[in-house]
């Protein structure tokens, strides 16, 4: 028979718990140490607040385009710019060839002259029927004379018939002379009214042709202005982005012919979501930093806010989606600094602009200098 050996003791220890002293030590350690890692980490990743009270977002400088173009029609004779020329305001850029305009014009005034001379016959015929009337006025007296005369040579001699003086032949005659003087009467009298609408009617032509006259005046005026017009003058200082046509091309009315910038209305335009675009204001404070000047920064205000969201679907229903409406804004910068360094303005320059949302905060210590 085979004898066992006897069990030691170290066979009969019970077994170790799930959760030893040693490992309960290792997990605490390990689970204070997640702990304080995740405190640091809060603390590390949580933004400064006040950094809250600014934003940035990338934008391209920008400048007021204006268009030089004729407001007549005709072929470009010469242009006296190139592109990238700064101009001042008034200075002449560009001539429309005049010929066609001085022969218009030279037309309309001998239309004008004629029309004087129209009026100068008018008013002289006036004259003349005025004249007329005077003469027939005093043949109207003249013929009434004559017709009381010859009344009176009738009544005498009616009386003198009575006394057998004259023959009743005479009084006869003396009856019918009072009604030729009389005829004569309604006869001066018929020619002293036509004479009156003579008149009349040369008062009209004189009416008639002082209208031509104005109007006539108006085209040699009118003529005159796009005379001027054919040469073109800078609206206000700049520079010449471009030229549109050359000389020798036609063009309508209408047509451009130079682009010109206005360099003292310069702005970057740059997109802000919901949340941001809402806490600013107009004339806020802003910084532009240019890509081409990345050791300045360039002071600005905000001049301009989109009352419109952009990027976003016509009907907006959750949080989410809110978050994703952009404004549209422009950060336009001073114009007496602008023409402190006129020569140095360049538009279509990417950069970053920096808007602060609260005054209250002053502006973090890594922008660079503002430019002077």
């Amino acid at each position: 028979m085979t004898v066992q050996p006897a069990t030691t003791a170290s066979n009969n220890k019970p077994p170790a718990p799930f959760i030893s002293p040693q490992r309960f030590g290792y997990g605490a350690a390990a689970f204070v140490l997640l702990a304080v890692v995740g405190w640091f980490g809060r603390s590390w990743w949580q933004p400064d607040p006040s950094l809250l009270a600014f934003q940035q977002a990338n934008g391209r400088i920008e400048a007021t385009e204006v268009a030089i173009a004729s407001k007549i029609a005709g072929r470009v004779s010469d242009i006296l710019v190139n592109e990238g020329d700064f101009v001042a305001a008034g200075q002449l850029l560009a001539k429309i060839d005049p010929a066609a305009h001085q022969a218009a014009l030279q037309q309309a005034q001998a239309q004008l002259r004629q029309v004087d001379t129209q009026i100068a016959n008018a008013e002289s015929l006036v004259q003349q029927r005025q004249g007329e009337r005077h003469a027939l006025e005093a043949l109207l007296l003249q013929r009434r004379s004559e017709a009381e005369g010859a009344s009176s040579r009738a009544r005498r001699t009616e009386a003198l018939v009575k006394t057998g003086a004259v023959s009743a032949q005479s009084a006869e005659d003396q009856q019918t002379a009072v009604k030729t003087a009389n005829a004569t009467i309604a006869s001066a009298q018929a020619q002293l009214e036509a004479n009156q609408a003579a008149i009349h009617a040369a008062q009209t032509q004189v009416l008639a042709a002082k209208a031509n006259q104005e109007a006539a005046a108006a085209g040699v005026q009118r003529l005159e202005v796009e005379l001027k017009e054919t040469e073109l003058f800078a609206p206000k200082a700049g520079r010449i982005q471009y030229r549109v046509v050359q000389p020798g091309e036609v063009i309508a009315a209408g047509g451009r012919v130079l682009n010109l910038l206005d360099l003292t209305d310069v702005y970057m335009t740059f997109f802000l979501p919901t949340r941001y675009a809402g806490q600013l204001t107009l004339q806020s404070e802003a910084r532009i930093i240019v890509d081409a000047l990345p050791q300045w920064s360039i002071p600005a205000s905000i001049s301009y806010i989109a009352d419109v969201a952009q990027f976003t679907p016509k009907t907006v229903e959750t949080a989410s989606e809110r978050e994703k409406m952009m404004f549209r804004v422009k950060a336009r910068i001073p114009a007496d600094l602008l023409q402190k360094h006129i020569q140095q303005v360049k538009t279509g320059l990417p950069g970053v602009v920096w808007v602060r949302l609260d005054a209250s905060h002053s502006w973090p210590a890594e922008l660079p200098p503002l430019v002077q």
